[in-house]
């Protein structure tokens, strides 16, 4: 074994720096130490600077974002706006970005279907954490009609998720593929049997007896995964299916969902191949973590 013998090193010269005076003569005042700073304090100084430029913004042209706000763009453009900084706290600003663009291609499914059976339809406004939502000025014609606006949501959002996915592959980024993941789960949620999700309205053209297997699937995860999303999804999911449940005997319920067997058969091809095709993506966008 080698033995190391310490070497005395020559004494360094010490300095002695008298402090810095001002104008009067005065010694200037000793520098505070540095303290480190916490997560949320160093990314809320950072936030700052934009969030008060925003402010003087809007101070100062106040009376035109007044007019633009009676338009229905400025309306999900500032709820898109506010997801995205809202997410960008969990997943960072480009993921959050990717995601909410991947929401609005799934909501404007809606929208084209709703506009196309000419039934007047709201603009996407997004609501962080719970996705986004789609107002209807009247109900479709029939349970036909709804299913197809239902499923009109998750087949858009299916092809923008494919989309990104050939990119990520394309230019070999894993935040696309992720991206993509994230877009094929987010459509097969929604593809759960339940009110309020596309899937609950897809399936009121089956039968009624698919919103109690939706519900039992979805307390099933809820027990699983405790969540508040998935609670209050499960709450307005049972009251939307009592509501209907409870109104079966309407003779104006009762002509809502009398359809055409051919069309039941549609909607059931659609639904269960859209779930089973949207299962086999996410298997193929999925990525291991690594730490």
């Amino acid at each position: 074994m080698s033995s190391f013998t310490p070497q005395q090193e020559p004494e360094t010269p010490r300095y002695e720096l008298e402090p810095a005076e001002n104008g009067d003569g005065q010694p200037l005042r000793d520098y505070e130490p540095i303290h480190p700073q916490g997560r949320l304090r160093g990314l809320g100084r950072k936030l700052w600077a934009p969030i008060a430029a925003l402010g003087f913004l809007i101070f100062k042209f106040k009376t035109l974002i007044l007019a633009v706000f009676k338009f229905k763009i400025f309306v999900t453009s500032a709820s898109m706006l506010v997801s995205i900084a809202a997410y960008a706290w969990i997943w960072g600003w480009r993921f959050a970005v990717g995601f909410v663009l991947l929401l609005l291609v799934h909501e404007l499914g809606h929208v084209l279907e709703l506009r196309r059976q000419g039934i007047p339809a709201s603009a996407p406004l997004f609501i962080p954490f719970l996705g986004a939502v789609v107002g209807m000025k009247q109900m479709p014609h029939d349970v036909w009609r709804e299913a197809q606006v239902a499923l009109a949501g998750p087949i858009l959002g299916s092809l923008g998720a494919l989309g990104v996915w050939i990119a990520g592959e394309a230019l070999d980024s894993e935040l696309l593929v992720a991206l993509a993941f994230t877009g094929f789960f987010l459509n097969l949620f929604n593809l759960v049997p339940v009110s309020p999700l596309d899937g609950g309205r897809a399936v009121a053209a089956l039968h009624p007896a698919l919103w109690a297997v939706g519900l039992a699937l979805l307390l099933g995860l809820t027990i699983m995964r405790p969540n508040p999303i998935l609670i209050l999804v499960l709450v307005i999911g049972g009251m939307e299916v009592w509501r209907r449940w409870r109104n079966r005997g309407d003779p104006e319920v009762a002509k809502y969902y009398a359809i055409q067997p051919w069309q039941r058969a549609v909607v059931g091809v659609t639904y269960v191949g859209l779930a089973a095709l949207l299962a086999l993506a996410m298997s193929a966008t999925h990525l291991e973590r690594t730490f």
